[in-house]
């Protein structure tokens, strides 16, 4: 692929996964989502207008926000009072992100660092526009000449989300409670019966962010990014089934497979962002550099 043609390819990935900030898009209309007078999240108009259905646990939208009401205020009067809504969203069957229902807890705060305020079910934390966190690992071999090569994943086609698409070698989200490189090292495991003693060499190295909206809502995401060199004669395997095979390819061929519709788009910012780091895309010769930075490090304000 010519390189203009590859480089307009990635600024579509960029522009797409960071859409809810594109002029004309639905921010203007959505809600603050607020606990406790901080803000915590995004409410699509159409899901707002759902929630005054309970009014025992959501206030009535105001000053531009959905807040829970004052009576909840514990981690887990919350957690509870809004599970139950969305389990009965969920008996409903009105809304398609509940049905891809998990048991997954995703904490709730306004950012990283901060305690947490309340659980929420995976599947339904786009209808809140709640920050979603993970952690994707880039594995990667260098030949004795120097040549470096790396391992991605075929996504399972049974998978719920992005079946059959190319990823990183393991990549999970954060459960509630979970640290980051425990995530990691559960997900090396699991994913591609990477040992913890190899796993546990990864290195953090970066964090990937950025908001996309779709017919499920809004997804504020950030991902935790490590590296982790393996063995030249290791190879992953198939392990608990969310994939299907692994590739060791030649970094030239992962870098055009990016411009293609065959790879998960967030996997594929993190790759990018690999690319960036160890010098494969640089300034001089890679005339949208500054654009492809800033479009792996959006964060909402």
């Amino acid at each position: 692929m010519a390189n203009s043609a590859w480089s307009e390819k990635i600024l579509q990935l960029l522009r797409r996964m960071n859409n809810f900030y594109q002029p004309g898009s639905f921010r203007a209309s959505c809600f603050r989502f607020e606990i406790d007078h901080a803000p915590v999240g995004w409410v699509p108009p159409q899901v707002a207008s759902l929630l005054t259905r309970y009014p025992e646990v959501f206030s009535p939208p105001r000053d531009g926000a959905v807040s829970l009401c004052g009576g909840l205020d514990s981690y887990e009067r919350r957690s509870e009072a809004v599970d139950a809504v969305l389990q009965a969203m969920r008996q409903e069957g009105s809304l398609g992100c509940l049905k891809g229902w998990r048991d997954e807890r995703y904490s709730v705060m306004p950012k990283f660092s901060d305690p947490p305020l309340m659980w929420m079910e995976r599947a339904a934390t786009s209808l809140f526009g709640v920050k979603r966190y993970g952690v994707h690992v880039n594995g990667y071999t260098i030949s004795d000449s120097g040549e470096v090569s790396m391992w991605l994943a075929r996504r399972s086609p049974t998978k719920q989300t992005y079946p059959g698409l190319l990823d990183n070698v393991a990549a999970g989200g954060l459960a509630a409670g979970v640290g980051i490189k425990q995530t990691l090292i559960k997900e090396c495991e699991e994913e591609a019966c990477i040992p913890a003693a190899i796993a546990e060499k990864a290195h953090p190295v970066t964090t990937v962010s950025y908001t996309y909206k779709d017919e499920d809502g809004v997804f504020p995401e950030c991902q935790f990014v490590f590296d982790v060199e393996l063995p030249l004669d290791f190879r992953p395997r198939v392990g608990d089934g969310e994939v299907q095979d692994f590739y060791l390819l030649p970094i030239d061929q992962v870098k055009e497979l990016l411009a293609t519709d065959d790879f998960k788009p967030n996997s594929a910012m993190v790759v990018l962002d690999f690319l960036i780091r160890h010098s494969f895309i640089e300034p001089d010769t890679e005339p949208c550099y500054q654009d492809f930075v800033a479009g792996l490090h959006q964060t909402l304000e």
